[in-house]
């Protein structure tokens, strides 16, 4: 594991700092605004007063914290592994590259002694799960590793109540930053009540350490609302969703193949307005995070 000179510097002297995971670079967006869209996100979370330690594995390294010429270098790199738990080591121990998901960004993060987190919308219970069982690891991890995920909710392209019921069953505190319902992704509303409800980074830094002090094992989600400014409203989106959702079944898209087909048939569908927000939930997401390091 190796950490890049800021994040060795911020370990140093104790300065707050906030994961960020690198699947959203190599397979959220194409070269050169992939890179650029790191960049902003970093630049936000410096400019909130933490530190960025964006997670990947380079040639076989684990790297806490990415260098210009690292982003660059992974932002324009072919056959790039998309890792989760169960990936992680294989990567590593084949001297590959990979960029790590919700749940590897977790493990990377706790063992690199950060327990803040930020992403735009973690994985979850896909539609038709019943039959196909097609759960994202990114919810066992939850149950599982001491990282607090800052995230604008599960998908939705995802079956989010089942999702919900899962989170319970893990017993995943999941919170609803500054509103009573939980977000949706793109769209501020999904008609769910959130279970818990907490509207300052201090409460949620206090609950994360009282968890600590509980010896409780896993982390908080907390979902925190696109802006208002930059949703989609629900009933906007759901049916282009909806549309994408019959197109990958008609094709037999299935595994990890699901989510990327289904976002770029959102965003083609929605002329790029569902890319757009999906940068500007990030930012937000980062904006918080970085406060929530602050607070702990």
């Amino acid at each position: 594991m190796i950490f890049s000179p800021e994040v060795e510097a911020a370990r140093a002297s104790g300065a707050a700092l906030v994961a960020l995971e690198s699947t959203i670079i190599t397979h959220g967006m194409p070269f050169p605004q992939n890179v650029e869209t790191a960049r902003k996100v970093e630049a936000e979370i410096r400019a909130h007063g933490a530190v960025p330690a964006t997670i990947a594995v380079l040639d076989g390294v684990l790297h806490i914290g990415l260098t210009d010429a690292q982003l660059d270098q992974l932002g324009q790199a072919k056959n790039v592994m998309k890792l989760s738990r169960a990936d992680l080591a294989v990567c590593m121990a084949q001297g590959r590259t990979g960029a790590t998901t919700v749940a590897a960004t977790m493990i990377a993060a706790e063992r690199a002694g950060i327990r803040v987190f930020a992403t735009g919308g973690i994985g979850g219970v896909h539609r038709g799960a019943e039959e196909t069982f097609d759960i994202s690891a990114d919810l066992n991890e939850l149950s599982l590793t001491a990282v607090t995920v800052v995230a604008a909710g599960a998908k939705a392209i995802l079956d989010i109540p089942k999702t919900m019921e899962v989170l319970e069953t893990n017993g995943v505190p999941v919170i609803a930053y500054g509103q009573d319902e939980i977000p949706a992704f793109w769209s501020r509303s999904s008609g769910l009540k959130a279970p818990l409800r907490m509207d300052s980074a201090q409460e949620i830094a206090a609950a994360m350490k009282q968890r600590l002090a509980l010896n409780l094992a896993g982390g908080h989600l907390i979902a925190n609302p696109i802006p208002v400014e930059h949703e989609i409203p629900r009933a906007e989106i759901m049916p282009v969703v909806e549309e994408a959702l019959a197109a990958a079944a008609a094709q037999s898209i299935a595994a990890k193949d699901v989510t990327p087909f289904l976002l770029q048939r959102i965003f083609e569908a929605t002329e790029g307005k569902s890319l757009t927000a999906n940068i500007e939930l990030v930012l937000n997401n980062a904006r918080l995070a970085a406060a929530i390091a602050r607070a702990l």
